[in-house]
């Protein structure tokens, strides 16, 4: 009996001490408290977030990102508030953001059903479609012509799941080999050891530019699926999740996204204009899921 009045005795303790030192669950409450924020980003999803020479984060999905900093700073009246970053890869997006590691994700992550079951996407910023990058005289032209060909995946990305589904259903004879990153996936193609990497084309075509030969390769011309980016918050961080989309729609009223996105696709070694449907998600902003173009497939 004394043993029994000892345990209840200490599971009151563990418990009480517990309480006492909990973290706030909801993201502005520990913000509040802790006077930071952790920003998600990429390494090499160039243009969008990427580490520069001097390995900071940055990209058009970063400044983004560093806006709703600064609406946090006045709506919770936090002048102080750091910024932390963490550098993930594609399939720690989603792990590391449930389980406390980052705050909100700053990268170039499609919203899709599948994910919105886990995690809370924003307004849309960015449309993308994928395509299949592979050599000029490969005479690849679609993902049946990928037959008997070995296709190079970014691990944890859309296309990762939609070339998986046609491998297992369609295209038997590919052979499909992860990479941890995009840019090792390309690396692949560049040297021989994969025939295709399908990706999302504005990736591919911002990683091509930093390919000294690479008039040599092409992006096919059919699009194999729509890809709506956004920030994506934890379940249920209605609040936070609140704030980027303010701060979104903030951007898209004032035109001052057309300054942030000239910034990282209007340059030198990249052009991209916007496109008709980037321009309607500014003008009629929306959180439209991503969807393959290929019928019985999801992305």
């Amino acid at each position: 009996m004394k043993q029994m009045k000892f345990g209840f005795a200490a599971l009151a303790i563990a418990c009480a001490a517990g309480a006492a030192t909990a973290q706030p669950t909801d993201t502005i409450d520990k913000i509040r408290q802790t006077k930071t924020i952790t920003i998600g980003n990429r390494e090499v999803s160039r243009p969008f977030s990427f580490l520069n020479e001097q390995k900071q984060p940055v990209g058009y999905a970063v400044d983004l990102c560093l806006k709703v900093v600064e609406q946090l700073r006045k709506d919770y009246n936090l002048p102080d508030l750091k910024v932390k970053y963490l550098t993930l890869s594609g399939a720690e997006r989603i792990p590391k953001l449930v389980d406390g590691s980052v705050d909100m994700e700053c990268g170039a992550t499609t919203n899709t059903k599948a994910r919105q079951e886990k995690v809370d996407f924003s307004l849309t910023y960015f449309i993308a479609g994928m395509k299949i990058l592979a050599r000029k005289d490969a005479g690849i032209t679609d993902p049946y012509s990928l037959a008997g060909k070995t296709v190079a995946l970014s691990k944890g990305t859309t296309s990762e799941k939609l070339f998986t589904q046609l491998h297992d259903s369609e295209v038997p004879s590919m052979k499909l080999v992860q990479y941890p990153n995009n840019a090792e996936a390309l690396k692949a193609v560049v040297e021989g050891k994969a025939d295709a990497f399908p990706h999302d084309d504005i990736l591919l075509t911002a990683l091509l530019a930093t390919v000294p030969n690479h008039e040599a390769y092409k992006l096919t011309q059919t699009y194999l699926s729509i890809e709506p980016y956004a920030v994506m918050v934890r379940k249920g961080d209605k609040r936070l999740l609140a704030a980027v989309d303010r701060t979104l729609g903030g951007l898209y009223v004032t035109g001052e996204i057309y300054k942030i996105y000239n910034t990282w696709f209007d340059t030198p070694t990249l052009h991209i204009p916007l496109s008709r449907l980037l321009q309607d998600s500014i003008t009629r902003p929306s959180k439209d899921a991503g969807v393959a173009l290929m019928l019985g497939y999801a992305i």
